[in-house]
């Protein structure tokens, strides 16, 4: 692998983590709003409603970050066809 090549992939390396630290934190975000408007802590009575409470809300933003695979997937290789690869 030459110096170029390698450039080239650490660069397509840190678009996809860039990509993916933005649809982490807007996963979060939309699940924090999600959980303040359904005012959640009002309905969760109990200790064993609030120790399942943490694996629904993991549940919740898991569904939510693997939403953004399709978009993430396609700035990645949109960013990926825009490098001088060389054949």
């Amino acid at each position: 692998m030459t110096p170029h090549d390698f450039q080239l992939w650490m660069s397509l390396y840190a678009a996809t983590g860039v990509c993916c630290a933005i649809a982490t934190i807007l996963a979060a975000t939309r699940v924090g709003v999600q959980l303040v408007r359904e005012r959640v802590w009002l309905t969760t009575i109990g200790w064993r409603a609030w120790v399942l409470l943490g694996p629904k809300i993991w549940w919740r933003w898991q569904k939510t970050y693997l939403l953004s695979t399709p978009v993430t997937l396609g700035i990645v290789a949109a960013f990926a066809f825009s490098l001088p690869w060389e054949g």
